[in-house]
């Protein structure tokens, strides 16, 4: 049992959990925030990782180098996806964004593209500058966490990509406080009544797009470092919906809503594959075999996460730092404000 908690705590700490927690930042400037329904924050994970990766393998940049890069190519996709659809409903927002982020996935997986983005295999060999940016008091050694132990590499990459946790949580907790932030909630809230008051609601929502984007990059930059290797096999559609199971477990519209939330929704999943294994393995305590075995406990626990996820809309709807009269799945909700 100790190894299970200790595998859940490394999923709550570990590369996966900050990549997305980056990516629900992102996702909440553009959903808690600005009202805007983007479903392909995975295609902007996939432009972060790529922009580190494509330049160090292909033409031995530095890896601090493709800093900008992600920033730029984060920016151009939102600008790209933004200028054709955010003067429109936000279907159609949702529509493009899930579209562009498949058809980029697909396009770095095309055996014609192998010499640039490894096509399904990925770019590896690529974190050479990571590894010998390692500092002195880490080189060499292993981190206990509990029964787990984290090597020097996984540890440096954990601090590097909590410290970009910090960074932008921060900036986004004061950029919501400022006027420009509270211009974003009144376009939650009633793009009409924003306009009306003579706010360019339309140039609004695309730096919201922008920020937030470019935060789902880092998302991705930080992923693809963590696991040695830019694959578009981690940037699936699943990535954007299990980043929105994410904001809303944490809770919509606040800044520590992805932190929470990607820190409980990442034990979960590490602790009930763990457990799950253990009772399938045969030796100890064993789930009948007509309920589960070793080939199929997997699909489980995304049973359990699923029904816990249904819960949670139904019983607490915000989250657990929402606020229910900021988020609401029912849009009336939003415009009377007469919720207990």
């Amino acid at each position: 049992m100790s190894q299970t908690i200790s595998n859940g705590l490394f999923g709550a700490i570990g590369v996966t959990a900050i990549a997305y927690c980056l990516a629900a930042i992102g996702l909440n400037i553009h959903f808690g925030y600005t009202g805007l329904l983007n479903f392909g924050q995975a295609g902007f994970a996939l432009v972060g990782g790529y922009a580190v990766a494509m330049p160090v393998m292909n033409w031995q940049w530095s890896i601090w180098a493709t800093i900008p890069v992600v920033i730029i190519a984060s920016t151009t996709f939102a600008l790209i996806l933004g200028i054709p659809t955010l003067r429109l409903r936000s279907d159609y927002l949702a529509i493009v964004t899930i579209a562009a982020a498949e058809i980029l996935r697909l396009l770095v997986s095309t055996p014609k593209a192998v010499n640039v983005t490894g096509a399904t295999d990925g770019i590896n060999s690529f974190t050479d500058d990571i590894q010998n940016s390692i500092p002195g008091f880490l080189r060499g050694k292993s981190v206990p966490l509990w029964e787990k132990q984290i090597s020097d590499y996984e540890m440096w990459v954990i601090m590097l990509g909590w410290f970009l946790v910090v960074l932008f949580s921060v900036g986004v907790w004061a950029l919501m406080r400022s006027p420009w932030g509270r211009v974003l909630r009144s376009i939650r809230e009633d793009e009409d009544a924003a306009r009306s008051l003579g706010k360019n609601v339309f140039s609004y929502k695309m730096t919201s797009l922008v920020l937030g984007g470019v935060v789902g990059g880092f998302g991705g930059a930080i992923l693809v470092i963590g696991q040695r290797n830019a694959s578009p096999g981690s940037f699936q559609t699943q990535f954007t919906f299990l980043t929105y199971a994410i904001i809303v477990l944490g809770g919509v519209g606040k800044a520590k809503g992805p932190i929470i939330g990607s820190m409980i929704f990442w034990f979960i999943i590490n602790f009930s594959d763990s457990l799950l294994a253990d009772w399938t393995d045969g030796t100890g305590f064993q789930l009948p075999t007509w309920l589960m075995d070793s080939s199929n406990f997997s699909f489980f626990r995304w049973i359990l996460v699923g029904s816990g996820l249904v819960l949670l809309v139904i019983f607490r709807p915000q989250g657990i730092f929402g606020d229910k009269r900021e988020q609401a799945f029912d849009v009336r909700c939003r415009v009377c404000r007469g919720c207990p």
